[in-house]
């Protein structure tokens, strides 16, 4: 698997995303990562297999299939071709604008796959955004809130091992993997 700690990344976009997501390149390449690029590659590219859902199919496939660990895709908006993805198994998708977003996307939430929308998100800002997720994982933020890494890793698992099907067939109750209990707290004074 091409993996973050390795400086390997996936990365797609649709045509809207494609201005967005060649200036993120540039600044990861400019800091040694390695790119792997399944969507748009240039404003000319007609090509429909490159349509913002096709793209988020193809990047959450690849995902699914533990090619990557993690990518970077991008649209107009970030909310179409972040729920393509997130049709795929174990794809943990979430669309974000902001550092403090994608901090919370991958510490709080594991996000696997990070959405970002050209229409919304400055150039510079997408930069730190991709800064933000690619150097945290699960568990490296908010640790000070008492079982916050058991809660939210409880929930990626519930998540990964849920079926539609048994979900229905339960009465739309969720098989419990474990419980942690969790409550609202202020950030302790250092």
């Amino acid at each position: 698997m091409k993996t973050v700690k390795n400086k390997q990344l996936l990365v797609g976009a649709d045509f809207a995303g494609f201005p967005l997501k060649e200036h993120v390149v540039a600044y990861l390449k400019n800091k040694g990562w390695e790119i792997t690029d399944v969507g748009v590659r240039s404003l000319e590219d007609t090509d429909t297999d490159l349509m913002f859902h096709r793209v988020g199919l193809r990047v959450g496939s690849m995902i699914t299939e533990k090619e990557f660990d993690r990518a970077l895709i991008f649209c107009g908006t970030g909310m179409g071709i972040h729920i393509a993805a997130s049709k795929c198994p174990g794809v943990h998708a979430g669309v974000v604008e902001s550092v403090p977003a994608a901090l919370r996307a991958i510490t709080g939430n594991g996000v696997n796959v990070l959405a970002m929308g050209a229409f919304y998100v400055a150039p510079q800002m997408a930069c730190d955004i991709a800064d933000a997720y690619l150097n945290a994982d699960l568990g490296t933020g908010y640790e000070w809130w008492y079982n916050f890494y058991e809660f939210h890793k409880l929930a990626i698992d519930e998540l990964d091992a849920f079926n539609y099907e048994e979900y229905k067939a339960n009465g739309f109750k969720v098989k419990h993997l474990g419980d942690y209990p969790l409550k609202l707290e202020t950030k302790p004074e250092e």
